[in-house]
């Protein structure tokens, strides 16, 4: 396998970009990314995007945005309608196959424009499900009373995740949900939608990030501390929710044997956890001990971007390593009603 490393990194999260195109929102990332490793577009081996046609409402919405990217004289170029998380992962298989050095990544969403939680119902299964229209926190908050009432974990738990992620996030610049609060005060929230409260709930946000990859040598000439992916997998679990234990996050679990986290001290891990009761779900798949930091950015919990924040995760690992924060770290990406997708890579500094 070729050792493919993150060299550059770039993000923007905001509650509302209202007066921005996507194209306008992305092409300053863009252009902060490459002009970090001194790269222009030509100079990369091949792009590929992450976004949704169907939440945007605009078919090849995807398109315009490619345009941002400077794709005169054409250039090789791929998309995925997934987190951009999984973008990366295309990119690193492109990468493996050993004819090109460099891959670029970008994945953008703007759920403020339309109700989130109520359009992805239409991500359920077509005949026994989506039809009754169940939203994204009203399917959570099914999974969050399995969990109460099974006793594995109470809502002091869960509290203390939502405590903490806001505590994290003060230190961020792109959350939107930053100002402190003690678990007595969050345990004193009315219901949202019960068992959760409003803590317990992702910090919707607009936004995008940008991130490039290289390979071996070409890596170590664009950045002085390549952040190396030591190991990457992703797994699904089945669609139908009445066949899923929905205590536990089965593909996590093993997605993040195969990349390795086991294999040596993870210093702390950033994992797309939009709620707190995917967070404590999430740190028991991976089997992360008390001295793993987790989520120090506050997470998605403090800022979701639909589409980039899975991405975004493996940004913010790759930033702190490459600030001397740790040397190891795990970065985990979502997508599916329940988590019922999961990708896990193990990220290393030099």
């Amino acid at each position: 396998m070729r050792d493919v490393a993150v060299v550059g990194f770039a993000q923007r999260q905001e509650a509302e970009i209202a007066d921005e195109s996507e194209v306008e929102l992305m092409v300053p990332l863009m252009d902060q990314v490459k002009k970090s490793v001194g790269l222009s577009q030509q100079d990369i081996g091949f792009t590929c995007s992450g976004s949704s046609d169907f939440l945007a409402g605009q078919a090849f919405s995807f398109v315009m945005t490619i345009d941002g990217t400077g794709p005169v004289p054409p250039i090789s170029e791929s998309h995925v309608e997934m987190d951009g998380a999984w973008a990366l992962y295309e990119a690193w298989v492109k990468l493996q196959i050993g004819d090109i050095d460099t891959a670029f990544v970008y994945s953008y969403g703007r759920p403020s424009r339309g109700s989130l939680r109520d359009v992805l119902a239409t991500q359920m299964d077509p005949y026994y499900v989506a039809p009754l229209w169940p939203d994204a926190f009203a399917i959570e908050a099914l999974r969050a009373r399995l969990l109460l009432d099974s006793g594995k974990v109470d809502e002091r738990q869960l509290a203390e995740i939502a405590s903490r992620s806001r505590a994290h996030a003060a230190g961020n610049p792109n959350a939107v949900r930053s100002s402190p609060k003690s678990v007595a005060d969050i345990l004193a929230e009315p219901f949202a939608v019960d068992p959760l409260r409003p803590s317990d709930l992702p910090a919707s946000a607009d936004g995008g990030a940008v991130m490039i990859l290289a390979a071996g040598d070409r890596a170590r000439e664009l950045c002085d501390r390549p952040v190396w992916i030591r190991g990457i997998d992703h797994r699904i679990d089945a669609h139908s929710l009445g066949v899923r234990d929905l205590t536990r996050v089965e593909s996590a679990e093993i997605a993040a044997h195969h990349a390795g986290v086991a294999d040596d001290k993870i210093d702390f891990a950033e994992l797309h956890a939009p709620f707190t009761t995917s967070e404590f779900l999430l740190a028991e798949a991976l089997g992360l001990d008390g001295d793993t930091v987790v989520n120090p950015s506050g997470g998605a919990l403090a800022a979701h971007t639909m589409m980039a924040s899975g991405l975004i995760r493996v940004g913010e690992a790759a930033t702190r390593i490459q600030a001397g924060d740790g040397d190891r770290a795990a970065a985990h990406a979502s997508s599916g009603p329940c988590m019922q997708q999961n990708l896990v890579c193990v990220l290393e500094g030099d």
